[in-house]
């Protein structure tokens, strides 16, 4: 999940932001008792969540694949006051995993859980949003790019986890259903004339797009 020397990774941290300490315990907790830890974002993502949240003086941000909370915590934690955080997740088992570290890092009141398939929940939410954060369902990320494409406030940031899927949108041969998918996501947001977009290789790959105001 990363293109960086370990170490690397480690001096960077190490020059970092801390994270605080319910996230500390939800990242150890994730990886003792979930399957697939290594979904979850991590402290450098995190920190990095944070910050473009506050930069944004986010009021109104949408989140699709919460998975254990960690990322949703990031955002919430950078948003500005009287904002609000509209987190969707597939996963109804994991949703109380969750709240309970909504509670405890007293951001509840600003983080509204969503449960089900993204694609039919996108459109009864209310935007336009300030950030749009995509780490879910690989397959689909072409069609949320087309329900949020729309609803993007001006000025307004994507940014899309995994979006070099280990190396392989870069390889033709690789024609996998995921792959596929991310190519084309990459490619449709490429071809939004109203974006400026980044990918940078960071983790699995992070694409960041700015509407233009």
């Amino acid at each position: 999940m990363s293109y960086f020397d370990p170490s690397i990774e480690e001096y960077c941290l190490a020059h970092t932001t801390a994270e605080p300490d319910y996230l500390r315990r939800l990242r150890r907790e994730t990886h003792l008792k979930v399957l697939r830890p290594r979904m979850l974002s991590g402290p450098l993502q995190g920190r990095l969540l944070t910050m473009l949240c506050q930069m944004q003086q986010a009021q109104n941000v949408l989140e699709i694949g919460t998975y254990t909370g960690y990322s949703a915590l990031c955002l919430a934690e950078g948003l500005a006051p009287g904002g609000a955080l509209h987190t969707v997740e597939a996963n109804e088992e994991l949703a109380p995993w969750a709240q309970r570290y909504f509670e405890e890092a007293k951001l509840a009141q600003c983080i509204h859980q969503h449960l089900g398939d993204a694609k039919e929940i996108i459109p009864h939410l209310k935007g336009p949003w300030d950030l749009v954060f995509i780490d879910a369902d690989k397959v689909s990320y072409p069609e949320y790019w087309t329900l949020i494409r729309p609803r993007l406030a001006p000025n307004g940031l994507l940014v899309a986890d995994n979006v070099l899927w280990n190396s392989k949108v870069a390889d033709p041969t690789v024609q996998d259903k995921q792959t596929a998918a991310l190519r084309k996501f990459n490619q449709a947001v490429a071809e939004a004339e109203e974006m400026e977009k980044l990918i940078l290789p960071f983790r699995d790959g992070l694409l960041l797009a700015r509407r233009k105001g």
